[in-house]
């Protein structure tokens, strides 16, 4: 059985459920754009002289998940895993073919969890970027993240079509 990686989003709902089966949805393409690559193709960097590789992305955006919703919307203290100030595009710039099992695992907690924290604000709750003026509605984090997604997904497809030759929206 092949695993199913999104669901359309809903076409009818209240502004949670869209604006929720938007991200999954997204978060879904992400996943399938990485599904059955070896770990070598997954690390591959496609197009000199970018370090981003597919695995790349998925750890940037399990990054970019942790601080939104976990650091700026939870407050919670989760510092970056992969950016430093020694290696600012770590999440890129570090990826291992031997660890990208775990790093799709982790993304996947990551979004699991960032789903609970989202799940216990309504959209109208604001909070404060840190470092940032503020503040900041759960309403825009969604949108945000459904742009970052957006924009990152069209890299996964340029570069899985590079790896494999393998395309889809």
């Amino acid at each position: 059985m092949t695993e199913q990686f999104r669901v359309d989003p809903p076409t009818d709902a209240d502004e949670r459920t869209l604006l929720q089966g938007f991200l999954d949805y997204h978060r879904g393409t992400l996943l399938w754009k990485v599904s059955n690559l070896s770990t070598e193709q997954l690390t591959e960097r496609a197009v000199d002289p970018s370090s981003m590789s597919l695995i790349g992305l998925v750890r940037h955006l399990g990054e970019v998940e942790k601080y939104w919703f976990h650091r700026a919307l939870a407050g919670h203290d989760s510092p970056p895993k992969y950016w430093t100030a020694e290696h600012p595009d770590g999440d890129f710039d570090l990826v291992s073919p031997e660890q990208a099992e775990q790093d799709i695992a982790d993304y996947r907690e990551i979004v699991r969890r960032s789903d609970e924290l989202a799940a216990s604000h309504s959209l109208d709750s604001t909070f404060i970027r840190p470092g940032h003026d503020g503040p900041y509605s759960v309403r825009y984090l969604y949108i945000h993240m459904i742009e970052e997604y957006s924009r990152h997904n069209g890299h996964a497809d340029l570069l899985r079509e590079r790896i494999d030759g393998s395309t889809g929206e």
